[in-house]
């Protein structure tokens, strides 16, 4: 009975994980069939004056802090923060959270590159840049996975430091929307590509999470009924007439 239950839970979850991928994807096909004049036509002189007013703001010591916030959403980094928190989780016998940590990623990167070559837009070619790029721009990947990976890292911390909570979800959003900006003061992306991931991201990271917790309600309530089914029977009373 516990392993029909238990087959009917995984069932469960990885229709909702797919629905949260086919969510995400859709949300981006509807917001760029909608906005398919902006992107094209009608977005490019506001996502243009965006880019020149902080091509205004470069500085040598501005340059550098926007470089070091773009490395922090480098794909290559990511990854190696998701299999480090992996091991630990595993370390643990956090096996949920292990495995939640890498479905989103590994769907945040999958939809990301799926996107890309589906729309497959241009870079904006305003200046010369200083980093390298030769991939598709919309969505911004950076964006994207940044809002999976370190608002899933976030989500766990606040968990696990319940008083800081509040700090750690503003540290996260912080961290996550300089990274988006990063792109924008580099010249690597239009404003929309950012917006477009943050978006996806997000619909992908509440979809992991929602899966976390309902995983781990249906656990704790399968274990704790197994407990109460293999309990011994209190044992009757002898009265004495």
């Amino acid at each position: 009975m516990s392993s029909r239950m238990g087959s009917k839970i995984r069932s469960l979850i990885s229709i909702i994980r797919l629905a949260g991928l086919a969510v995400a994807a859709l949300g981006m096909w509807g917001f760029a069939t909608i906005a398919e004049d902006v992107l094209g036509k009608q977005s490019y002189a506001f996502d243009t004056s965006i880019l020149l007013y902080l091509r205004s703001l470069h500085t040598p010591l501005r340059d550098g802090v926007m470089l070091g916030f773009t490395f922090l959403g480098e794909p290559k980094l990511l990854l190696v923060i998701c299999l480090t928190l992996g091991i630990v989780l595993l370390a643990r016998n956090h096996r949920s959270e292990a495995a939640t940590i890498a479905l989103a990623a590994g769907g945040a990167i999958g939809l990301n590159l799926l996107l890309k070559k589906l729309f497959a837009r241009d870079r904006p070619q305003l200046w010369e840049r200083v980093v390298n790029v030769t991939f598709y721009s919309f969505p911004s990947g950076h964006a994207m996975i940044s809002m999976v990976i370190y608002g899933l890292l976030g989500y766990f911390l606040g968990a696990r430091f319940p008083k800081q909570r509040w700090s750690i979800y503003s540290l996260t959003v912080v961290l996550i929307a300089a990274i988006g900006l990063s792109r924008l003061y580099l010249g690597v992306h239009w404003p929309t590509d950012v917006i477009a991931g943050y978006t996806a991201g997000l619909v992908w990271l509440i979809t992991c999470i929602i899966t976390l917790e309902i995983w781990k309600e249906l656990r704790s309530f399968t274990t704790a009924s197994k407990e109460e089914f293999l309990s011994p029977e209190p044992s009757p009373e002898i009265t004495n007439d």
